[in-house]
């Protein structure tokens, strides 16, 4: 993921102006870079150090979707929604 694609994720789902660590920020773009991911290991699949990463990267994700669905259930199912993730 570059630089551009960062900045446009993290402005689709802050909260306001400068909004980088927010649980929503947060969970897209770790989003973003295990679909990255998940494609580089479709051709490179002996690669067990990036497979190794992206399960860290896959449990940091479920335990930010497991904090925000505890403390704002709706802001959880719109970002659920907007991800097209299944939980």
């Amino acid at each position: 993921m570059d630089k551009t694609q960062k900045q446009k994720i993290i402005k689709k789902f802050a909260r306001e102006e400068g909004d980088v660590g927010s649980p929503e920020v947060q969970i897209a773009v770790l989003t973003s870079r295990i679909t990255e991911l998940t494609e580089h290991l479709r051709f490179h699949k002996k690669d067990n150090a990036t497979r190794r990463g992206l399960i860290n990267l896959v449990n940091r994700r479920r335990k930010l979707l497991n904090y925000l669905s505890r403390k704002n259930y709706p802001r959880y199912q719109q970002l659920i929604k907007e991800l097209k993730l299944r939980r």
